[in-house]
């Protein structure tokens, strides 16, 4: 698994602001943008260089946290 998988990540819409929202609690408060699907990608480059930056300072990552809810039943 690829380390950056091992963050909860995910777009929403935000009525407020009229714009999706992507998120990566662990890591950014967020980045905005119009485009859902182009958002996730610019997601995911940004935490990648959140995590390189991370590595290159010799800092450690937090731990992951945030996990998708799970259907409890």
């Amino acid at each position: 698994m690829k380390l950056i998988d091992q963050y909860h990540k995910w777009i929403e819409w935000s009525d407020e602001d009229q714009t999706y929202i992507g998120r990566c609690p662990d890591l950014i408060s967020g980045i905005h943008g119009d485009d859902p699907v182009r958002l996730y990608a610019e997601l995911c480059e940004t935490i990648d260089d959140v995590i390189q930056s991370f590595e290159r300072e010799g800092r450690p990552l937090p731990p992951p946290r945030v996990r998708p809810m799970r259907d409890v039943g």
